[in-house]
């Protein structure tokens, strides 16, 4: 592998992009380090240093900002917006008939669709900004510490509205720099600064479990955990890559003096064909009833419940609920991705068909029933490696950002094989060996 980078890095056209790819991280960095105008810095590292309360709350956006939401810089909002604009567009395709037919154009209504997610993301980043100043200024965003409420010392309207606009514009430029990586770069660009966003938390929360352990001055608790990650590593890759491959023969058919077709393929049938997308649902579902909370200062029963039950991740409540949400979810999003009659009209439209099943609507039944069966492997996976930070923080005292667990760890898999493919494909383009000899 090591050799093949060397490779990658003597071709000329792809070291350019290799290191234009590594010079947008560098810029992704740096911003996710400047502070917003109008912010008290010391007192927020005051916050950071004593008190971890406010990260489970909000530890979905900070993880994916890379720490830059509780430090409230300019990439404060990180890619969270983009994420949650991409999502309400796949689920809006569905159900608005103008943008299914945008999607089935082509390349030309795709081009629309990215623009209305563009749109999208920047009043989501407008919305996301105004809660995040309000929960500042309100001293919330870190629980109990003392100087919480002196993050933003100046409240005026002014800056508020400053503060607001440079967070969204921190937005736009992240959604910017993730389309330059995607245009001239290796691999997808958004998938990259999620990638190195959560990459960058990991030396730190590996530490602080060193600091927090007591065996052996924490060693022997920092390597459990890195052994547990090799071996969580080692299951989402050879779960990320389980299909289950459907063959499709197709007739041949005389056109002339040709013949074409009776060529035979298959439909690949991921195990996890829902991805990350049902472990983002299922926490932001869950994040909804301590947020109302919070913000309403309620003590009604109903309040002390969710406080007691639904706030802190090692309850049984909510972990069983957490579980069963990702469940649902999985099913949901693949109900939705996945269309079997589209594929089957599409298959009989070509002259393809699926050995022993009559094309048409069997053909339709046949990957329901194929998709319904191996959904339910890869759900409950889903819900096990989520759980993993759950486990991780009753059994290691560890905090709520614990490295090697449930979103993390399936999307830097997932990028990195990803990217890695990217970058071996090109390298076999040009009579190079790939990665694996």
């Amino acid at each position: 592998m090591l050799t093949a980078f060397a490779r990658a890095f003597r071709t000329p056209d792809l070291r350019k992009k290799l290191l234009f790819t590594l010079g947008i991280l560098v810029i992704y960095r740096l911003g996710a380090h400047i502070p917003v105008p109008g912010i008290n810095y010391k007192n927020v590292q005051t916050c950071i240093d004593q008190t971890k309360s406010g990260q489970g709350l909000f530890s979905l956006v900070n993880m994916f900002s890379g720490g830059a939401l509780l430090q409230i810089t300019i990439f404060a909002l990180g890619v969270m917006p983009y994420i949650t604009a991409s999502i309400i567009l796949q689920l809006l395709t569905v159900v608005i008939p103008r943008l299914e037919a945008l999607k089935k154009e082509g390349q030309s209504g795709q081009a629309k669709i990215t623009q209305y997610t563009r749109y999208l993301t920047i009043a989501l980043a407008v919305l996301q900004g105004t809660g995040l100043v309000a929960v500042a200024r309100n001293g919330a965003l870190f629980g109990n510490c003392p100087v919480g409420n002196q993050i933003v010392p100046n409240q005026s309207i002014f800056t508020t509205v400053t503060m607001v606009i440079t967070m969204t514009a921190g937005t736009a430029l992240i959604m910017w720099l993730g389309e330059l990586v995607t245009d001239r770069g290796i691999g997808n660009g958004m998938s990259i600064l999620m990638f190195t966003s959560i990459a960058a938390q990991f030396p730190s929360a590996l530490w602080a479990i060193k600091l927090q352990g007591k065996l052996v001055d924490g060693w022997l608790e920092f390597g459990l955990v890195i052994l547990c990650g090799l071996a969580m590593v080692a299951l989402v890759v050879f779960v990320e890559q389980a299909q289950r491959r459907v063959p499709v023969q197709y007739a041949k058919r005389m056109i002339g003096r040709r013949s074409y077709g009776g060529t035979s393929t298959y439909i690949p049938l991921k195990v996890n064909q829902a991805g990350v997308i049902p472990v983002i649902f299922a926490s932001s579902l869950l994040y909804i009833p301590a947020l109302l909370v919070q913000f309403t200062n309620s003590k009604a029963g109903w309040a002390q419940w969710v406080q007691a039950n639904l706030v802190k991740g090692d309850h049984p409540i909510y972990m069983v609920t957490y579980f069963l949400l990702i469940v649902f979810f999985a099913f949901f999003y693949v109900a939705i991705s996945f269309n079997p009659e589209e594929v089957a009209d599409n298959m009989k439209k070509y002259g393809g068909f699926i050995p022993g099943i009559r094309a048409g609507r069997p053909t339709a039944e046949y990957l329901s029933y194929v998709l319904n069966r191996i959904t339910w492997p890869g759900s409950l996976y889903l819900g096990l490696i989520a759980l993993v930070p759950t486990v991780a923080l009753v059994t290691l005292n560890a905090n709520q950002n614990f490295p090697f667990g449930g979103t993390s760890i399936l999307i830097i898999v997932g990028v990195g094989l990803e990217t890695v493919k990217q970058i071996e494909s090109q390298l076999q383009q040009r009579n190079y060996e790939g990665f694996l000899r």
